[in-house]
């Protein structure tokens, strides 16, 4: 299994967080695109380490085109020396309609053809075959020689979609390399769901899709509760309602729905039990967090990173935990 840090926001700490990754022993380092651009960190971290593989983790697809995330993805691909990983996510339809003024229709559809699309740039620049995709949503279909990027010898990044719902994760186990699980998840919801999902869809002959886990982790008292407030953050939003559905919870979405039009986030949080949070959190020393983890995900997860809601620790922060789960 492989372990990742997510990346702090802001640009002046990436260079040093990166190396303390690999000091560590880490294998990927991700940034969000939640208060930054996701691929501008990408430049730093992949200048300042040697080994770990980068990227966002999710950059938001519908807030671009296919053209605006082929050209850096090829960029950064061909300056880490093929050690990107280009993660892509929808977000919701309030976000790119209201936030980044793009249109929105149809998510699982478009988000399938924004893979191909991708793809079929990405061909064109390597074999100086004409770039010409013609879709429902995309048409990329002028590229003349002016406009190609310099030869990348590392061939394109992998691509990982991010899914929660059964036609986005129908979409990732059709045309992505990788699939970004979302941290409100349980074990149940990915051996019943996701898993069965993937394997009707992955095409035959195709490479297993690789699974990244993002679980809640807690070190203490303060980041339990914050997890707390998450969970109920999130099982207010409809999109994620399908996991509270198979735990017969269904009617949780709905109140916590009821409350977050009001405002009263934090009667929110009052409403996520325990049990509820043990199914969603490892928490504990950093040896009971590893066991936690190994536990609830072991034998499904090919990634991991720790979910820590609010400010972003500083990779060292979880040091003992990986070492807890190397040596575990």
């Amino acid at each position: 299994m492989k372990i990742d840090a997510r990346l702090r926001d802001t640009l002046d700490t990436v260079a040093r967080d990166v190396r303390v990754c690999e000091e560590i022993g880490y294998d990927g380092a991700w940034n969000g695109e939640n208060r930054a651009d996701g691929f501008l960190p990408l430049v730093l971290a992949a200048e300042h380490s040697t080994r770990l593989q980068v990227g966002p983790s999710v950059a938001i697809a519908f807030a671009r085109t296919p053209m605006t995330v082929a050209y850096p993805a090829w960029d950064l691909q061909r300056y880490s020396r093929g050690r990107l990983v280009l993660g892509l996510g929808s977000q919701i339809r309030p976000h790119v309609t209201r936030r980044f003024s793009m249109p929105w229709s149809r998510p699982a559809d478009r988000m399938r053809e924004f893979v191909v699309a991708l793809r079929a740039i990405w061909d064109g620049w390597a074999t100086d075959e004409p770039v010409a995709h013609r879709g429902e949503f995309y048409d990329h279909s002028l590229m003349t020689p002016a406009f190609v990027p310099p030869e990348n010898p590392h061939g394109p990044p992998a691509v990982f979609l991010a899914a929660v719902g059964p036609r986005m994760l129908k979409v990732a186990a059709e045309v992505a390399d990788g699939l970004f699980v979302h941290p409100f998840c349980t074990r149940r919801y990915l051996e019943e769901v996701i898993a069965p999902t993937v394997a009707a869809h992955r095409p035959a002959g195709a490479a297993p899709l690789e699974i990244a886990l993002s679980p809640f982790v807690a070190l203490d008292e303060a980041e339990l509760a914050e997890v707390r407030r998450r969970i109920s953050f999130y099982g207010s939003t409809p999109a994620y309602r399908p996991v509270l559905d198979l735990h017969g919870r269904g009617d949780l979405q709905d109140e916590l729905n009821r409350l977050s039009k009001q405002g009263r986030w934090d009667d929110m949080v009052g409403l996520v039990d325990d049990e509820l949070l043990d199914l969603m959190c490892a928490a504990g020393d950093p040896a009971e967090v590893a066991a936690g983890l190994r536990r609830r995900w072991g034998a499904t997860a090919d990634r991991l990173r720790f979910t820590v809601p609010g400010e972003t620790p500083p990779p060292e922060r979880f040091a003992e935990l990986v070492t807890a789960l190397r040596t575990g």
